[in-house]
């Protein structure tokens, strides 16, 4: 049986975090760049385990991010992340209404794509009531990850991702 596993993936507060201080952590220094018009930090080691994730047979990663485009586009070559070929999911117009239009963008690629398993990588999460009952909806079809946003993906959230991504034993 093939994995299917789609990890949904937001920028700020995941991959970089917001108003970062100390050491990563990852216990390292952070690294920055310019990401066309700002400048981004980064945990240079968080990014070497996406791309080492992002290989996975049966992974498919998707870009869920207010960046957009710009993700693939800007984010991507001055990080380090191979992730310039995922799927971008947008608001597609919407931004006001009762609903948050990650919610609904999720919404939709899941009905279109139908994977088994979905890990949603957001650090707003913790704070959006109707996407923590859809996901209750899916019970242990779904991982939803709220990354503190000032210091990003730890390795601890990253390893509950690739555990939840990892096929299920056949044997169970």
């Amino acid at each position: 049986m093939e994995n299917t596993v789609t990890l949904y993936l937001d920028v700020d507060g995941v991959v970089c975090p917001f108003g970062p201080a100390g050491h990563t952590p990852w216990d390292s220094a952070w690294h920055y760049a310019y990401a066309g018009m700002l400048e981004v930090a980064y945990a240079a080691e968080l990014v070497a385990a996406l791309n080492r994730l992002a290989v996975w047979p049966g992974l498919r990663c998707v870009w869920l991010t207010s960046w957009e485009e710009l993700a693939p586009a800007v984010l991507c070559p001055v990080t380090g992340l191979k992730g310039s070929s995922w799927p971008v999911l947008t608001a597609g117009g919407s931004g006001g209404g009762a609903e948050w239009w990650k919610l609904e963008a999720i919404q939709a690629d899941v009905g279109r794509n139908t994977p088994e398993r979905i890990i949603w990588v957001d650090d707003q999460l913790a704070f959006e009531r109707r996407a923590q009952a859809w996901a209750r909806i899916l019970g242990r079809r779904a991982l939803l990850v709220s990354p503190d946003p000032r210091t990003g993906l730890s390795p601890a959230d990253l390893e509950a991702v690739r555990a939840f991504a990892r096929p299920p034993d056949p044997k169970v």
